[in-house]
């Protein structure tokens, strides 16, 4: 696919998604969540491909959220026949303003927040693992006033990574926080300087596609899948996953070896 809306940039094991609508604060609609939808499946299946970082063109947004000209445009179902295909694509479809309702990565991915991080692009935001602010970055769920709701999993994911009580309150008032506030609830890890803040990604990125990713794969996806779970079933996923690294060859044994003898591992089965 050609991409029109997007970059898609790879160095060495890293990938860089970038947001390329600038001139709408990389607001997202359907054409980049079509695109976003090709991007992240080429990481996914991509085995030289390892962590991929998430950002926005220019040093005003990451993403303003969905582009109201795109939601304005959109009718309610008038028949039967579209009423089905509304209902099949709202279950079925990998995202309406991204790859946000597919949990099929077990790659890291890091968000480089630059700036506006407001309804669907914060939804976006907490797709991914890691969360880097800019200092200058905001977040809110702004879409309130506009009586948009939750499409990309907002309501799902926010409160995994700040708690019921935080994730309530945002999503009820839709207020706008700092990148502070977002550092002090767990929104984000950290904050660099706006100019810092790609180096400070791809500082990241690289070292961790320096690790050996068959771990941090299994490890992901154990994560991912048990969360919500009874305690036991999640220790069952954990337990097949553990298999399936021994069934590919992929062993912590290689590298315990490497640290009796004292020397650096390498890894044979470094990709996936």
């Amino acid at each position: 696919m050609a991409y029109q809306n997007i970059l898609y940039e790879k160095d060495g094991h890293v990938v860089t998604i970038t947001l390329n609508r600038p001139e709408v604060h990389n607001a997202l609609n359907r054409a980049t969540a079509l695109e976003l939808h090709d991007a992240w499946r080429t990481f996914r299946d991509d085995g030289d491909a390892f962590v991929a970082i998430m950002t926005g063109a220019g040093d005003r947004a990451f993403s303003a959220g969905w582009d109201l000209n795109d939601a304005a445009a959109m009718s309610a179902p008038i028949d039967y026949d579209q009423g089905r295909l509304f209902r099949y694509s709202t279950y079925e479809d990998a995202g309406p303003c991204g790859y946000t309702r597919r949990v099929d990565i077990f790659k890291p991915t890091i968000g480089a927040i630059n700036g506006y991080c407001f309804a669907a692009g914060l939804e976006t935001a907490c797709s991914l693992d890691i969360r880097i602010a800019a200092d200058h970055a905001e977040f809110g769920f702004l879409e309130r006033r506009w009586n948009i709701v939750f499409v990309d999993g907002g309501g799902v994911r926010l409160s995994m990574i700040v708690g019921y009580g935080r994730a309530m309150e945002l999503t009820i008032t839709g207020r706008r926080i700092d990148a502070e506030e977002a550092l002090r609830i767990g929104l984000v890890t950290e904050i660099v300087p706006r100019e810092r803040l790609m180096e400070r990604a791809q500082e990241l990125a690289r070292t961790i596609a320096e690790l050996p990713q068959g771990a941090i794969s299994s490890d992901k996806e154990t994560v991912m899948r048990s969360w919500g779970r009874p305690t036991e079933e999640g220790l069952r996923i954990e337990a097949d996953l553990v298999n399936s690294m021994w069934m590919r060859g992929d062993k912590h044994s290689d590298g315990a070896r490497a640290f009796l003898e004292k020397r650096k591992p390498t890894w044979e089965h470094h990709g996936l």
